[in-house]
């Protein structure tokens, strides 16, 4: 690829920009294997003719199958370079929903850890797109001899960059991470994406792809940010990506559990400036770890702990301040449908300053007064995504048409705004629960919840009820040694919400399910509540 040539908003192009600028910085680190930005260039230039070589056309689909590894992030870049969409695969889905997937997805490649082997081979004659499949080495010894070797692959193709005609109307897809129902693929383009979510970290915004490489962090500055959430989720790709565009290396937790003092090890060993995770589920752990005197880590170079996917309770978030005091604790409102949008604001949990791009809508795509305490639906404008893959009837709802021809994307987000401006989230309509002819929003009773010292993680749903229509059910994981009785927590959560939001029962479980991503899991919720 030629130095001088006209540069796009291909995600590819916008690396390449940065390498040219800080190519001897540490880009990105995991599980014994660094990469300063050169190396990394060069490294995704070959899986970019790799995958090429193996017959992907401009936007032809490639899955990928793995844990948090470098080589997930080397794909996301070489598929971005060789125009390509890489398609977020959730290693937590059972055969069917992988095939659902892959169908949906109309997957060509699938590239996948050995020790996913088994399941790939239960459902492989009935994945007709696929092409072909490629191995990673993880360890295990499963045989595989319909599968190529990754490695082998990447390593046989040149390291010298090329050109391919980028554009910014290049494709990146997003699969939702179906909590709701099948997962449903976002489809953005390069551009878009990467004004609506991946250049927050560059203040304003660029006026040309080359300005990329003026903004790129002094080396002072440049200190790892740590990735625990999969790179599967969207929270952790768009925080990969924020760093990198930024000039700043990348740090990946490639554990295949949730191992707090792990982490909090590595935080210390890379000298990391900032850890970005999901909401309570991690953030959780990580408090009790730093808590429970088990370990002692030296993180004064600590300051950020960033949530995105998922707002962090009030009693996590003062937890992890009380542990460490001299770092800030924020939550990133965002979505699969409208990108980075917000960023937290004092006076409480679920509150956002947001970006000029987000309007509180009224039922008519009217933007609600600011102060007037009306409920209304958080939607964007402006760079958004094209629509869902193959559904024209989901992505006319969620992406409407207002009266004066603007169209915005509208994912279901109830939320109010207050008269500065700062938007207060209510939760996912979806979800809402409508007892007595009045909403009650999940989360503001789960943060309730999580506030009792004997509650470790809460899940709230409704369930139908003759006389009220719904009545409000927690599902509680009590804290190891405690045994809260639902007048404990019905008298504790009298404090923080309303009467009629407060939970008419509760199911005890030995722990709340999450997704990977350390998203609830309502439909898990409501079938163990109703059990």
């Amino acid at each position: 690829m030629s130095a001088d040539r006209s540069r796009s908003y291909n995600l590819g192009d916008l690396f390449e920009l940065v390498a040219a600028a800080v190519p001897d910085r540490l880009c990105v680190a995991g599980g014994g294997t660094r990469y300063t930005f050169g190396e990394f260039d060069r490294r995704t230039n070959q899986v970019a003719q790799m995958l090429m070589a193996q017959g992907c056309e401009p936007g032809a689909k490639v899955a990928v199958y793995a844990w948090n590894r470098v080589e997930w992030a080397e794909l996301f870049f070489g598929s971005c370079k060789a125009r390509v969409v890489p398609i977020n695969v959730n290693y937590r889905y059972v055969a069917h929903e992988l095939e659902y997937l892959f169908d949906n997805s109309d997957s060509e490649v699938v590239i996948f850890e050995r020790g996913f082997a088994p399941v790939i081979d239960e459902i492989r004659s009935k994945m007709t797109k696929v092409r072909s499949f490629l191995v990673m080495e993880d360890g295990t010894d499963h045989e595989t001899p319909w599968a190529q070797s990754y490695e082998e692959l990447v390593a046989g193709q040149s390291e010298a960059s090329f050109d391919n005609d980028r554009s910014g109307d290049d494709l990146y897809f997003l699969y939702t991470g179906g909590t709701t129902g099948m997962p449903k693929g976002v489809m953005w383009r390069h551009e878009d994406i990467f004004f609506a979510a991946l250049s927050t970290a560059l203040g304003a915004p660029l006026t040309s792809p080359e300005e990329i490489a003026e903004r790129s962090l002094p080396a002072e500055f440049a200190l790892p940010s740590l990735i625990i959430a999969p790179l599967m989720h969207g929270a952790a790709q768009w925080g990969m990506c924020n760093m990198l565009f930024g000039g700043g290396p990348v740090v990946l937790y490639t554990g295949h559990g949730f191992d707090a003092h792990e982490i909090w090890s590595i935080a210390e060993r890379e000298k990391c400036m900032g850890i970005t995770l999901v909401g309570d589920a991690m953030g959780r752990p990580l408090a009790d770890a730093l808590a429970d005197g088990s370990g002692s880590w030296d993180l004064s170079g600590l300051f950020r702990i960033g949530s995105g996917g998922g707002v962090f309770s009030p009693a996590v978030q003062q937890a992890l301040k009380d542990a460490l005091p001299h770092i800030m604790v924020m939550d990133s409102y965002g979505a699969s449908e409208t990108g980075a949008g917000g960023m937290s604001a004092e006076g409480g949990a679920r509150r956002f300053i947001v970006s000029p791009e987000l309007q509180v809508l009224d039922e008519n795509l009217v933007p609600i007064a600011p102060g007037s305490e009306q409920i209304g639906q958080l939607a964007r404008t402006g760079h958004i995504p094209l629509g869902y893959y193959k559904d024209e009837e989901k992505t006319a709802k969620t992406f409407p048409v207002d009266a004066e021809g603007r169209r915005w994307s509208v994912p279901g987000d109830s939320a109010s705004v207050d008269a500065d401006g700062v938007v207060t989230m209510l939760g996912r309509g979806s979800q809402c629960i409508n007892t007595g002819g009045e909403k009650v929003y999940p989360e503001e009773v789960e943060e309730a919840l999580k506030a009792h010292p004997a509650v470790y993680d809460a899940l709230v749903v409704g369930l139908p009820d003759e006389r009220w229509g719904e009545r409000v059910v927690a599902v509680v994981q009590a804290r190891e040694g405690t045994s809260p009785t639902l007048e404990d927590l019905a008298t504790h959560c009298r404090n923080f919400v309303a009467g009629y939001k407060v939970p008419r029962a509760v199911t005890y479980v030995d722990q709340v399910k999450r997704s990977p991503s350390g998203k609830a899991d309502y439909r898990w919720a409501k079938e163990a509540a109703a059990q």
